[in-house]
């Protein structure tokens, strides 16, 4: 049996959407149980679910919104779900935990009582994007670094590369440096600093370093993992979902036109589908928080029943495959190229007399 740990307070509905979810979760998951962890009384109306011999429930009497400051979240909502949950990894009871609720919360209660793993300065969000391949890309980060230094890109290219190996079987996925461009004279000093630590990480064999990638290489699968800051990497996640919006609200649209267009959208109505299925945001919710001593799932807080049992999916086949293991192989393997930089950067920041 694989546990997992369910914020059901977290999001912008709450047990109304993480219940749901939680059932639909069960079904198709005999091999899984769950903690569902919240206030008690807001689960009165999904007796199905709290009568599953699958499920405990783990009171909390504190619920970190989405508008609470990370200060708030992180020392005066003490016994909320969000924190409890996050404890049931840290303490064994559960191998996962997943939450809709505030980023920035969920980072930091998650950082400060799993702590990170050696070799990592800042934890990283990585999640996968359709491709035109029929596979998606893991992009990583998408939002909680938003100033990145390129040793911390180096750290998050060995973090997706753990990842994407353990979820999909492939020991060495290919990884690409999001750049204006892909000759290596272009970009930031930033960019090219960190093109150089991920040819080194290559050379090493710690790595299977592409080069440069632009935009529009996320999208085609060119590389199995796109690394990025995480200003970036939140623009492009936003992007996505916009595109996948404006293509469902297209197909709406051709069905109500006039009846040729409707004619016409009937007899391409499978392919509509498959391809709306294809770009659907919601298959791909649930990004994972690397560089911690447990893991943890991040779910859209906009996310419905659909889409959170799609993150809580995720982070059993986390779980399931190793995912946490993994990752602390690759970082303890590329240790000393890790350490190496961190050390030529902390010396270079040293101000000369």
């Amino acid at each position: 049996m694989i546990t997992l740990a369910v914020d059901c307070m977290g999001g912008d509905v709450g047990p109304a959407t993480t219940l749901p979810a939680c059932e639909a979760f069960l079904t198709s998951h005999p091999q899984a149980q769950l903690l569902l962890v919240g206030k008690p009384e807001s689960f009165a109306a999904w007796p199905q679910v709290l009568n599953n011999v699958r499920c405990r429930v783990l009171p909390a009497t504190e619920v970190v919104t989405m508008d609470d400051s990370v200060e708030v979240a992180l020392r005066k909502k003490k016994d909320s779900s969000m924190r409890v949950a996050i404890q049931q990894v840290k303490d064994g009871g559960a191998q996962a935990m997943v939450s809709a609720g505030n980023t920035g919360a969920l980072m930091a209660i998650a950082r400060y009582v799993l702590k990170t793993l050696d070799g990592i300065d800042r934890p990283a969000i990585a999640t996968q994007l359709p491709n035109a391949r029929g596979g998606a890309t893991t992009v990583l980060d998408l939002g909680a670094n938003v100033d990145c230094s390129a040793e911390h890109l180096l750290q998050f290219a060995v973090m997706g590369s753990a990842l994407v190996a353990a979820m999909t079987g492939r020991s060495e996925p290919t990884v690409g440096l999001l750049n204006v461009g892909e000759e290596v004279i272009k970009g930031s000093e930033v960019i090219k600093k960190a093109g150089i630590l991920l040819r080194n990480a290559a050379n090493t064999g710690d790595l299977n370093f592409f080069g440069n990638v632009e935009g529009d290489d996320v999208f085609k699968g060119t590389v199995d993992i796109v690394v990025c800051d995480g200003f970036v990497g939140n623009v492009a996640l936003k992007a996505s979902e916009g595109l996948a919006a404006m293509i469902g609200g297209f197909i709406r649209e051709e069905f109500s036109r006039n009846i040729f267009r409707k004619m016409a959208a009937i007899v391409a109505y499978r392919s509509l589908m498959a391809f709306k299925k294809r770009v659907d945001h919601r298959r791909y919710n649930g990004a994972a928080l690397l560089g911690l001593r447990g893991m943890v799932f991040k779910s859209h807080g906009s996310a419905d029943a659909f889409a959170f049992e799609q993150a809580l999916a995720r982070a059993y086949d986390a779980a399931h495959h190793g995912m946490l293991d993994n990752v602390r192989e690759r970082i303890a393997h590329a240790a000393p190229l890790i350490a190496g930089t961190a050390a030529a950067s902390e010396f270079k920041s040293i101000p000369t007399l």
